[in-house]
């Protein structure tokens, strides 16, 4: 073994993961599997920075599809192809953000309903969710 090559274990707290983690990544094609040698596989240390890539982009909004993407693009020369995918993520991103406004509007809203009828019945956030809910089930 060489001095800078890590076992599962090893390589597994150098990232910051568990080794379920590493083998997941290993299934989804993110990480290469090294060939054993005697009882062990010995990971080279760019593993630990490949996984962090993997973490921080995960933080970032992006899915394990789009990061086995990035992946390929890891070198940088199709620019194009990295904005194209980071902006799809953006989007997704502000739509959600979009939605989330339109839900907290919405909350707010029955909220300040319920404070306004304290005492009376039926209570305007649980009539809002049943009417919604039967809305759903026609």
């Amino acid at each position: 073994m060489n001095t800078r090559e890590l076992t599962i274990g090893r390589l597994a707290k150098a990232a910051g993961v568990g080794v379920e983690t590493v083998r997941y990544y290993q299934q989804r094609g993110l990480l290469s599997v090294p060939p054993r040698r005697g009882a062990f596989r010995y990971y080279p240390q760019q593993a630990v920075g490949r996984i962090r890539f993997i973490k921080r982009a995960q933080e970032l909004g992006f899915s394990l599809d789009e990061i086995s993407q990035l992946l390929q693009l890891e070198d940088g020369v199709e620019r194009s192809a990295i904005r194209a995918i980071a902006r799809q993520r953006l989007e997704q991103i502000e739509n959600k953000l979009a939605d989330l406004t339109r839900i907290q509007a919405v909350l707010n809203q029955l909220v300040q309903d319920c404070e306004r009828c304290a005492g009376e019945v039926p209570c305007p956030i649980i009539d809002s969710i049943k009417v919604d809910s039967l809305k759903a089930g026609s």
